[in-house]
């Protein structure tokens, strides 16, 4: 097999594409669109933790627009917690270039090329490398490529990966990097085994759904009647785990996490997560102390860059398991932390990193290692974009559902075309074509930043009250 590699010559800005190999009248992108989306979730504590104790999310949200006779876009973001999403936009808006002319047909049938184009150009690069602002910029176009190529192909994003020649999917991934712990060979061989059987889970699947947890109990900023009711009503909707923020107080977290387990039981699985907040010996001795209350994993116990620490956590804190991955900067990192044996849980983010390419890299990854995966999600529509990896991973790659979980998070769902169905604490499979972007156009023209109906209205009240 010749595996795709990474391409460090993108297109001149204004001639995306290869317009001379392309038949007249074939569709292209005529236009990027961007929108700086923001959600007020501080003013219920919503999102809070340790480490961010009064987000606003939000998504720089893109839209490829095409002259497809089907009329057919394609929607990504890339999440943030407020301010700085307008630099973020920016970042995508940088994009626009690369990407207007850009033949729609070639686009589906190799979404990869947008990865290689945008990550390979040398002057945008010097920007990361492949990390930071610029490349969950790149990360939210390629998402949109993949909803676009889902969309025109008429299946969930799950399904089509799902479905695609294991040659094909395999060089879809860019190796740079990580050939010393995954080669274009041993990803081949991965995704050949992963096909056998994949039929039968993928009815399973769609009978059954994909385990979820939830992290809606455990805001930080949440009293504890709130959290042992939200705890109790997890347990009642057929969650068999919860998840609590903890590391701001020591005496808060051992009184929060004994209501916690009192109120799900002892069968009912808790992990929890301290969002960054510790140096390596805090870690340690935080998470012993709160062990006595049976805790899965510890979540981001430290600078989610320090593979070193974490493995050092690792060890000193077993049985408690290690888990991170949320602000994990691209697949170089996750390389090292499999290799380094620094993690029991991955955690991907489906916009963190460079989009679903780049995933398709770190899911091969942790396929190697033995390493399972359980994504962040929450946010701003990361459930959406997480479930669709999570269901490939388990019908056509790893085959198992065994201790994964997706997080769920029980809000702002309402703001999207295709939003996640939970069914006795699973995901319900996802039906429609797409990778379940697409925000409706009324939740775009009331939260919109700073002109959206929302905020237009809520900068005139603070002006009237001064």
């Amino acid at each position: 097999m010749k595996a795709v590699g990474p391409v460090n010559k993108a297109p001149l800005p204004g001639t995306a594409g290869s317009p001379a190999a392309v038949p007249p009248g074939s569709p292209r992108i005529t236009a990027v669109d961007t929108y700086d989306i923001r959600f007020p979730t501080s003013r219920e504590l919503d999102g809070s933790d340790a480490m961010n104790p009064d987000p606003d999310y939000s998504a720089a949200y893109v839209v490829l627009r095409t002259d497809a006779p089907d009329g057919a876009e394609g929607h990504g973001f890339t999440f943030t917690i407020g301010r700085g999403n307008d630099i973020q936009v920016a970042a995508i808006e940088a994009l626009r270039p690369y990407l207007v002319g850009r033949p729609v047909d070639a686009l589906c049938a190799d979404p990869g090329s947008v990865s290689r184009d945008l990550t390979g150009d040398s002057q945008l690069r010097w920007l990361g490398p492949e990390k930071g602002v610029m490349h969950m910029a790149i990360g939210a176009v390629v998402n949109a490529a993949w909803d676009l190529a889902a969309k025109r192909a008429r299946k969930p994003l799950w399904q089509l990966l799902a479905d695609a020649e294991p040659e094909w999917l395999a060089g879809q991934v860019d190796y740079r990097y990580i050939t010393d712990a995954l080669t274009p060979d041993e990803a081949l061989a991965l995704l050949e085994r992963g096909r056998e059987g994949a039929p039968q889970r993928a009815e399973r699947l769609r009978a059954t759904g994909y385990p979820g947890y939830t992290t809606s109990p455990g805001w930080l900023g949440y009293s504890d009647e709130k959290l042992t009711r939200l705890a109790g009503q997890a347990v009642s909707d057929g969650f068999r785990q919860i998840k609590l923020k903890v590391g701001a107080d020591l005496d808060d977290d051992i009184r929060r996490c004994r209501a916690a387990r009192a109120a799900v039981g002892p069968d009912i699985r808790i992990a929890i997560d301290a969002n960054q907040r510790w140096n390596v010996d805090e870690a340690v001795e935080w998470t012993r102390t709160l062990a006595e209350f049976d805790p899965y994993w510890i979540e981001e116990p430290t600078s989610p860059d320090d593979v070193l620490g974490h493995a050092a956590i690792r060890k000193a804190v077993t049985p408690v398991k290690v888990a991170t991955g949320e602000h994990v900067q691209n697949r170089i990192i996750f390389k090292q932390l499999l290799q380094a044996g620094a993690i029991d849980v991955l955690q991907l983010d489906a916009a963190r990193v460079g989009g679903v390419n780049e995933n398709l890299a770190i899911l091969l990854l942790a396929a190697k290692y033995g390493v399972p995966v359980c994504p962040h999600a929450g946010g701003v529509g990361l459930c959406e974009l997480v479930q669709h990896l999570s269901m490939f991973d388990y019908v056509a790659l790893s085959g198992t559902t065994e201790d994964r979980v997706i997080e769920y998070v029980d809000h702002l769902h309402q703001h999207f075309i295709d939003p996640v169905r939970i069914e006795n604490g699973h995901y319900a499979t996802p039906t429609a074509p797409g990778f379940s972007a697409q925000m409706r156009q009324e939740s775009i023209d009331t939260y919109r930043y700073p002109d959206g109906t929302f905020w237009a209205a809520d900068a005139a009240g603070k002006e009237e009250q001064a």
